[in-house]
């Protein structure tokens, strides 16, 4: 779920200076990346709005883990989405913050930063090949070698096209556009053909858009953004020119998830993200675009997707080191994430999970079609979104953006303010 880094940020710019050692341990070696010692101790577990649907699983997972470690026992806790990076910041400030933590990427970094994330590449070096790649690297931090949590579950979406409106444009709709340089001949044949009346996209361009385009997003330093660059500038550009011939919905500039899903459902817009829940509702409300509905990758220039990732991370100050990484790595080994992602539309990181047949046999229902789609493009995907980029970051993107494609400004005015913007809020963050 998107949250803000900033408050979190705030609170923690000021751990840098000495705390007492975190966790609910009452032993020494706090600080250690040692965990090869005995899996024994006190720990606290902490979750991001779980309990409510899976009380049962994580109930049963616990229980699993201490009758394997009989000299350890967890503390499971659950905070409510609402106010969450605000209780990292005070656990964070005031020495309390559990051993082992929920957290997204972006919410590592600064806990990373002020040293309070533990390095996994350190810790728990010998289980990164249990991994897929580029989860594991969701959690590295700019401007910091290392890895900062454990890669949990993982979350992707396939794109749905309308098979109907890319036939009446005279384009081969079992050959949707892959690419981005394809997506943009096919959206200006589209506007064409219906006279401006069908547009292919209904939202602006995103960080992520930038990434999947192979724009190079921050300096390696990661002190600073770089999507201002020429290939970003052309990106937009391209945007420009879909917006300009109505092959990007005029109305993308304040579109929400919503308002977008509606123009597909009415066959104004040839393409939109979606899950199953959204072939259902086309199944019920929209038979005719049920029965034209087709189901494609994500558009990328790069060959991989984006993924959203959740991590957890272990408290660099924990008492019980050992514990610790042990049962992170335990609620996150290739049987519990498969397990638990048989409760909730959610996908493995793990290596080779994705080949179970649980996500790549088809049995005829929607809710199957669309994992599998999703669950062959995570193999390779990546976390497109920079872990400092915030919300207030991506506020600013899409303000110049939209200037940008009014005409009230250049492509690259637009981007060079808003890496000037998001330059400042790195700075202040």
């Amino acid at each position: 779920m998107p949250i803000s880094r900033r408050a979190l940020a705030a609170a923690v710019a000021a751990l840098l200076l000495p705390l007492s050692a975190c966790g609910s341990g009452d032993d020494g070696g706090a600080g250690s990346t040692d965990a090869s010692g005995k899996v024994e101790g006190d720990i606290t577990f902490q979750t991001w709005n779980l309990r409510a649907n899976f009380k049962s699983y994580f109930e049963g997972l616990i229980a699993d883990f201490e009758h394997k470690y009989p000299g350890a026992h967890v503390k499971w806790v659950d905070q409510p989405a609402e106010g969450y990076p605000d209780k990292l910041s005070a656990d964070a400030g005031g020495g309390t913050l559990p051993d082992v933590v929920n957290v997204s990427p972006d919410l590592v970094a600064p806990l990373a930063k002020a040293g309070l994330a533990m390095d996994l590449d350190k810790a728990a070096a010998k289980y990164k090949s249990e991994y897929l790649d580029g989860a594991w690297a969701g959690h590295q931090v700019p401007g910091l070698s290392g890895t900062y949590a454990f890669p949990w579950y993982l979350n992707t979406g396939p794109l749905f096209y309308n098979k109907s409106l890319f036939e009446k444009a005279g384009l081969d709709a079992d050959r949707p556009p892959k690419t981005y340089d394809d997506l943009f001949a096919d959206a200006l044949q589209l506007a064409k053909k219906s006279g401006g009346k069908v547009a292919t996209l209904a939202n602006v361009p995103t960080i992520e858009d930038f990434g999947r385009y192979g724009v190079p997003l921050m300096n390696k330093q990661g002190t600073a953004f770089a999507f201002n660059n020429t290939k970003g500038i052309e990106l937009l550009t391209k945007y420009k020119e879909l917006y300009d011939a109505k092959a990007l919905d005029p109305q993308a500039l304040t579109a929400t998830p919503e308002s977008s899903g509606k123009k597909f459902l009415t066959g104004a817009v040839a393409m939109n993200p979606g899950s199953a829940l959204d072939l259902g509702n086309f199944k019920k409300n929209a038979p005719g675009l049920y029965k034209n509905i087709g189901i494609t990758d994500q558009i990328t220039s790069t060959g991989h997707v984006n993924m959203y990732v959740m991590g957890l991370m272990v408290n660099s100050r924990t008492k019980h080191t050992p514990a610790a990484v042990a049962f992170a790595h335990f609620v996150t080994d290739a049987q519990n994430q498969m397990s638990f992602a048989k409760k909730v539309a959610i996908f493995p990181s793990t290596a080779g999970s994705l080949d179970d047949p649980y996500f790549t046999k088809q049995d005829g229902t929607d809710e199957t079609r669309v994992r599998v789609a999703a669950a062959k493009s995570l193999k390779t995907a990546v976390n497109y979104t920079p872990v400092l980029f915030s919300d207030q970051m991506k506020t600013a993107l899409r303000n110049e953006v939209a200037k940008a494609l009014q005409g009230k400004q250049s492509p690259k005015a637009a981007l060079d303010n808003a890496v000037k913007a998001a330059d400042r809020l790195l700075q202040q963050g």
